[in-house]
């Protein structure tokens, strides 16, 4: 007599199936903006020591175009930053039929 094993429904292979994709997509994606905020405070550094330290008019230049370069860079970081997030968030909310479900980040790992 062959016993019967309980399956996950398709919802609950959804749920902990996306966690550690999500897990994992939100660390990358903290990742990349840590990278972006690293690029961006290299360019400005960069930018405000050619315009301090060096008199030569090209390097000065250069330095002028720096500073302006790594704000931009700053900016878009957070931007892309935040545009991910919020699609995870919306992402998390609903399972495969549409049906809202709970955030797989707050439930316990399933065994």
């Amino acid at each position: 007599m062959e016993t019967e094993t309980a399956r996950p429904t398709k919802k609950h292979y959804y749920i902990t199936d996306d966690r550690d994709a999500i897990v994992r997509t939100i660390m990358a994606n903290q990742r990349t903006f840590l990278a972006y905020l690293r690029t961006a405070l290299t360019l400005f550094v960069a930018g405000v020591t050619f315009v301090r330290f060096f008199e030569t008019p090209w390097v000065v230049a250069i330095g002028w175009g720096f500073i302006p370069l790594g704000v931009a860079t700053a900016v878009v970081g957070l931007w892309r930053y935040n545009v991910l997030r919020l699609r995870l968030k919306h992402h998390n909310a609903y399972d495969l039929s549409g049906h809202r479900i709970a955030d797989p980040l707050d439930q316990p790992p399933t065994e």
